[in-house]
């Protein structure tokens, strides 16, 4: 489950930091479908808390207590009540039902096995109210760059950032793509000028491919009703970024 890379929560939403369409989308799909949200993978709330400020009955549950007590605190800070929980996603009993599921940002491609996958599945199936959807955002597997993952440590100039209290805090990571079980096994190396490798962690993902999707839904009795190729609701295409999926109890 990544667990070292998400203890370092405030990092995290350093180099992180949240908003952009992705929020835009799952909040506006949050206001259309109305009722109880539970959002599974909820990080450090990026989603969630936008979301109940707009008056909706929120659930976020994640592996990670850090992710969690970060989440709590910029909630806190906002005046926004959220219900924060911490489970597995792969299994999950809450008690109640909800009018929207959503697991976003690749947090699914933290579970590597298919029965995992299927299992995470039948849990969110469980928890949906008459009419709900489930809907979740996974990228779309490039065999290519994949193929590329050689293991080399790279700079990624892109995910820099400042913290307040070290400066300047460049990123890099070095990955490698373990084929037979679909998973990129990577290291991220955190540093500044005067402390290099002050953070070093495994994260590793896995790769769901356009095919094997809609059966590993079907398994965890759930039906795929639309698949769109980017936030915008544009169709899925070879060259979509990302997979994001509509469910429905089926």
């Amino acid at each position: 489950m990544s667990d070292a890379f998400y203890s370092h929560a405030r990092l995290y939403d350093l180099m992180f930091p949240g908003g952009g369409p992705a929020v835009d989308f799952y909040r506006a799909y949050a206001d259309r479908r109305g009722g109880r949200v539970l959002e599974l993978g909820c990080g450090t709330g990026h989603k969630l808390i936008p979301i109940a400020s707009d008056g909706h009955p929120c659930v976020g549950v994640d592996f990670s207590s850090e992710m969690l007590a970060e989440a709590q605190r910029k909630a806190n800070e906002r005046g926004v009540a959220v219900e924060w929980m911490q489970g597995d996603m792969r299994a999950f009993d809450l008690g109640r039902t909800f009018d929207f599921v959503f697991i976003t940002a690749n947090s699914l491609l933290h579970l590597h096995v298919a029965e995992d996958l299927v299992s995470c599945f039948r849990s969110v199936r469980g928890h949906l109210a008459p009419g709900a959807r489930f809907v979740f955002d996974v990228f779309n597997p490039s065999v290519r760059l994949l193929a590329e993952a050689d293991g080399v440590r790279r700079a990624r100039e892109s995910l820099s950032f400042m913290d307040p209290d070290r400066g300047d805090v460049g990123v890099e990571v070095a990955e490698i793509y373990d084929a037979p079980a679909q998973v990129t096994r990577g290291t991220w190396y955190l540093s500044t000028d005067s402390e290099p490798d002050f953070v070093v962690a495994p994260l590793e993902i896995r790769s769901i491919f356009p095919q094997e999707l809609p059966l590993l839904v079907s398994l965890g009795g759930l039906r795929l009703v639309e698949r769109f190729g980017d936030w915008s609701g544009g169709p899925f295409t070879t060259d979509s970024p990302l997979q994001l999926c509509i469910c429905e109890s089926a």
